[in-house]
């Protein structure tokens, strides 16, 4: 079906004031045909979690909302035939959340000039004061692929005992509610899905000491969601997962971010004099090998140094009293969290300095062998994910692709270069971890792209710049 449509500026413009590039558009109007082609657009249902939902900069606020990218996208659908698109928004652009008054999520993060810092203002967006929806954008932050299926999931006595999301309680349309029943609730006639995400996720950001999903699960879980959501008669597109370790929050800090001048360098090495002979005892032994005690050897000079880092992996020598310590590599990631503390002393004591004297607990580093890990699963949950949608017809987004192309030579989008660095990436919020209203409006860009290849629509014919786009909020927005 066609629609000849006025297309303005304000569609694209969530908030104006955020960003000065935007008030150019104001005014401009563009002439576009619109055919949804082998799609039907009238009730749009986008379902996944935190990136779904719109949060940015570690909170989920109403600008942010307004700049998800299925609402950017439903602003395009309503010109060809697409409905009204409902959101759960937040009470205010501080982020956060309140249960009974009692905060139990933060605010918001802005650019302070040096780096990322919470905004000032108190959240007010309180769980209990339960949403009349439905609602078509059901993105819950922190939810895997099993838990949109689960009853009970947006259930207040639930989360009481950790068993339901906050998020979710607060939009569910009843206590025993599952995600993908309050989708189906709706008859919805095209469906976002980006599922899956932080079942690798966790592991990543927490250093792995957190659990992946195990495979089997997650086959389920996204093969059933899949399963009910076609049932509809619906059309869609999925999204796949990204690399997790990949993300700017596990790729910020280097590996080699301790800088020490000739001195303390040499009194480090009188202090780790005894730790590295034990290792080359305990290898004339037999009992590791010489290459591992290489690789456990911690030497410290003037200029930038390793971080010292615990690592589970090692051999455990424990019992002959030799902690499993070494110095990261290139090859492990930092999380980003740890910029707070590293190269500061413990109680004020120049000889207990964090990352270099005191290593860094596992929850601080993903290793080598957890990055490899994290992969393996995100590859295994993609090749689920490619099967289930092709045997179901959807559209597949690849976002495992083009954050890899982000992350290595860049994307290039409308005037713009998009990298994976923080805060001037373009692509990264402030967290890390969510994309930036610029990349959510890339999102929908190229995820009208392969709705247009896949159902013969032509979405993309309106020209979305993604300049139009704010890369960061400011504080008192």
């Amino acid at each position: 079906m066609k629609l000849k449509y006025l297309f303005l500026s304000f569609i694209l413009i969530a908030f104006t004031g955020c960003d000065e590039d935007q008030d150019s558009l104001e005014g401009v109007a563009v002439y576009v045909d619109i055919d949804s082609g082998d799609a039907d657009f009238e009730r749009f249902v986008a379902v996944g979690a935190s990136v779904t939902a719109g949060y940015t900069d570690n909170a989920l606020f109403q600008a942010g909302q307004m700049n998800s990218y299925p609402n950017i996208m439903a602003g395009v659908m309503a010109h060809a035939d697409g409905g009204v698109f409902t959101q759960p928004y937040a009470n205010d652009n501080v982020g956060g959340l309140l249960l009974f008054g009692n905060q139990i999520a933060g605010p918001r993060l802005f650019f302070n000039g040096a780096g990322p810092a919470p905004v000032s203002g108190t959240p007010t967006t309180e769980v209990s004061d339960i949403m009349s929806g439905p609602f078509s954008n059901l993105g819950i932050p922190g939810a895997q692929a099993l838990h949109l299926l689960a009853p009970g999931f947006g259930s207040m006595a639930g989360m009481m005992v950790g068993q339901a999301n906050p998020y979710y309680v607060r939009m569910a349309s009843s206590e025993g509610a599952s995600v993908v029943g309050d989708a189906l609730m709706q008859a919805p006639t095209f469906i976002a899905l980006w599922s899956g995400g932080n079942d690798a996720l966790g592991f990543a950001v927490s250093g792995g000491t957190s659990a992946l999903t195990d495979p089997a699960a997650f086959d389920f879980a996204f093969g059933t969601t899949m399963a009910m959501l076609a049932s509809s008669g619906a059309g869609g597109v999925v999204a796949n997962i990204p690399d997790v370790t990949t993300l700017a929050y596990l790729n910020t800090v280097p590996y080699n971010s301790i800088p020490l001048d000739a001195g303390t360098a040499q009194m480090l090495n009188g202090a780790f004099a005894a730790y590295n002979g034990g290792l080359q005892l305990v290898a004339s032994f037999g009992i590791i090998s010489a290459a591992e005690a290489a690789a456990r050897t911690i030497v410290f000079a003037a200029g930038q140094n390793a971080v010292t880092i615990e690592d589970d992996d090692l051999t455990n020598l424990s019992l002959m009293g030799i902690p499993s310590y070494r110095m990261a590599t290139a090859n492990d990631k930092i999380v980003l969290t740890a910029a707070t503390f590293l190269g500061t002393t413990v109680g004020g004591n120049p000889t207990l300095i964090n990352g270099v004297s005191v290593p860094l607990a596992s929850n601080w580093v993903l290793t080598e062998i957890e990055v490899a890990e994290a992969q393996a699963a995100v590859n295994s949950f993609n090749g689920t994910i490619q099967a289930v949608t092709s045997s179901f017809g959807w559209a597949l987004w690849d976002a495992y692709a083009v954050l890899n192309q982000v992350t290595g030579p860049g994307l290039p989008m409308d005037d713009f270069v998009l990298n994976g660095d923080l805060v001037f990436g373009g692509l990264f919020s402030l967290d890390g971890v969510h994309p930036t209203a610029r990349g959510n409006a890339v999102i929908a860009k190229l995820m009208m792209e392969t709705i247009d290849a896949h159902y013969g629509s032509n979405l993309s014919d309106v020209h979305l710049d993604v300049g139009d786009y704010p890369t960061n909020y400011p504080d008192g927005l």
